[in-house]
């Protein structure tokens, strides 16, 4: 099971943390990515942390802004964003089982578990 927290509304420039509680299975030995989906649009994916949490793997569109860490002893995976903006506002979802593919408009037919998404807005 996996469930996100700390969404809300936050002003542009503004920052905010999610957070992707695992419960279940192991985040250490789980790829945790993070998907939004903007209101009208499709669901894109924006990060892959590998297993071995080696490698992050980031859309373009949050490249600088956004990093992807780890908590092996909490089992969470948190979503640190930065400098947002309105174009960030959408519900955000994290899905174990990511790859790198999913990042680049690939499909999402391997992830294997979803939480039930946090509301992010950026409005001032």
């Amino acid at each position: 099971q996996l469930v996100e927290s700390g969404g809300g509304l936050v002003q542009p420039g503004g920052s905010l943390r999610l957070s992707c509680k695992v419960s279940g299975f192991s985040a250490e030995w789980s790829a945790i990515g993070w998907f939004r989906q903007a209101p009208g649009k499709e669901r894109e994916g924006i990060s892959c942390l590998s297993a071995t949490a080696d490698v992050n793997h980031y859309a373009d569109s949050i490249k600088g802004r956004f990093t992807v860490s780890r908590d092996i002893a909490k089992n969470t995976v948190y979503l640190q964003m930065n400098n947002l903006r309105p174009e960030d506002t959408g519900i955000y979802f994290c899905g174990a089982d990511c790859s790198s593919n999913m990042v680049r408009g690939g499909s999402f037919e391997d992830i294997e578990y979803w939480g039930q998404g946090t509301q992010v807005t950026v409005s001032s």
